[in-house]
């Protein structure tokens, strides 16, 4: 196997015990035909130099990687869904199939699945994954990161040849198992499994695991438990006001579906933003809007309140209250900051920041339907008034109702001015992925097996990606 040097295998999972994962094994599928390999993530942890039949050997058939795990791990979990405590949870259609160390960051990075068969947590369902699902997961992936959204990278899709039967899609429709790159998948609901049964043993255990291994610089906290809900919320507030200012809709903001590192992952039922809407839900089965657009922040703070109770078995009360408590105001810094961060806008004085995002909210919303989400920072790239005034909405931006946006927006300096240069932002339209579009790229691989559009899609949002070289 053609590794490259910068392959840095560290199975660190299994130190956690038997009493966090399963042992398991992947499906035998009657196929493996790859269909996206994302070579630039592999770069990252060694893995580029595969040959394509050894890619489809290790995330296709799961032949261990070298020095990694010697089978794969299905973790154990429980948590809340849709704020109802759920006690018979865990990867029930993937596992942890290896940790390896970044390249230059030197994080620990790890690879999970989505789609690789049953698991003792698959209660009787098949433990596969449909293809249009893994293309849907593909393309969130790539946007979000593109939008300078903390989240996991899509590494592989590979079709595995079985008919499966799903509900909310044409049935029989075809099979594909997904291998994403992240920084962890420990969710909250793994902590959640150890304090539903009381286990103050193995809290600890997982709260110096995490910290080992993903907060080396909580080591010498005096209280650990809370340093470490202090540091998980702070990743928390930055990863939703990214969401919010990416117009993204989660969908499923369950506690088993947020981890402690901060990243965004596992992309099910998801939404972009036409045009501000807070009530815009993803999941068709999210009829209360309890996971709408507006209602995200909140939801976070609610599963960050069941990680503080998980906690409260091994750590002090007060302490994890006051790192709970952090959770708001880390969120209002990070929204004014991610805002300017969209708009290749410099950092200003706090009260500045506050005032100008309140502006730019309300600017947004009186646009209505008339201004789409992603256009709008597109067109005030840098703060270019000019550009956007000259924009196909330049109509919208030169009234009333964007002056008080445009006069604060005079106080903030551009940041990296230069990145208007790229021809990308010569187009009247920016780089979108609205539901329309992706059933409009699912439906020639649906019946005629024709993955053009995928393929350039992919490659205009790298584009993107490279123009705005969001931090």
């Amino acid at each position: 196997m053609p590794v490259s040097p910068d392959y840095r295998p560290e199975p660190h999972v299994q130190e956690l015990g038997a009493e966090f994962f399963d042992p398991v094994e992947a499906a035998d599928f009657p196929m493996a035909l790859l269909r996206f390999r994302n070579d630039r993530a592999a770069r990252t942890v060694g893995l580029e130099t595969l040959t394509d039949a050894e890619w489809t050997a290790h995330f296709g058939r799961f032949e261990p990687l070298p020095g990694n795990l010697p089978q794969p791990l299905a973790m154990r979990y429980h948590g809340h869904q849709f704020q109802v405590y759920n006690p018979d949870l865990g990867d029930g259609r993937g596992f942890t199939f290896a940790q390896m160390r970044e390249a230059g960051a030197g994080r620990l990075l790890e690879l999970g699945t989505k789609g690789s068969g049953q698991t003792p947590w698959s209660r009787q369902a098949d433990g596969r994954l449909t293809l249009k699902g893994g293309v849907r997961e593909v393309l969130a992936a790539a946007m979000l990161e593109a939008l300078g959204v903390p989240t996991s990278r899509a590494l592989s899709l590979i079709e595995t040849g079985e008919q499966l039967y799903r509900g909310d899609e044409p049935s029989p429709t075809r099979s594909s198992v997904l291998v994403r790159l992240s920084h962890s998948h420990i969710r909250f609901g793994t902590f959640q499994r150890q304090a539903f049964f009381q286990r103050k043993d193995q809290l600890e255990r997982l709260v110096d695991h995490v910290i080992a291994y993903y907060y080396p610089e909580l080591a010498g906290a005096q209280d650990r438990p809370a340093a470490l809900l202090g540091a998980v919320a702070a990743r928390a507030a930055r990863l939703t006001a990214r969401w919010m200012t990416a117009g993204f809709v989660h969908g499923v903001l369950n506690t088993d579906n947020m981890n402690i590192t901060g990243e965004s992952f596992d992309y099910g039922p998801y939404r972009f933003l036409p045009h501000n809407d807070p009530n815009l839900t993803a999941a068709y089965f999210d009829s209360a809007g309890l996971y709408s657009f507006g209602r995200q922040p909140q939801s976070v703070f609610w599963n960050l309140q069941q990680l503080a109770g998980c906690l409260a078995q091994v750590g002090g009360e007060d302490a994890l209250v006051e790192a709970l408590n952090s959770f708001g105001p880390a969120y209002r810094r990070e929204l004014a900051g991610a805002l300017l961060n969209r708009l290749g806008l410099a950092r200003g004085e706090e009260a500045a920041e506050v005032a100008f995002a309140n502006a730019l909210f309300r600017a947004i919303a009186e646009g209505g339907d008339r201004l789409r989400w992603e256009p709008f920072f597109f067109d005030w790239f840098c703060g270019d008034e000019a550009r956007a005034l000259g924009s196909p909405r330049g109509d919208i931006y030169a009234g009333e109702t964007f002056a008080g946006f445009r006069e604060l927006l005079s106080g903030f300096e551009p940041e990296r001015p230069e990145r208007l240069a790229d021809p990308y932002f010569a187009g009247p339209e920016p780089q979108e992925l609205l539901y329309d579009e992706i059933e409009a790229i699912w439906a020639p691989i649906a019946e005629r097996d024709d993955w053009s559009a995928f393929h350039a899609k992919l490659a205009g949002i790298d584009i993107a990606r490279r123009a705005y070289d969001l931090s």
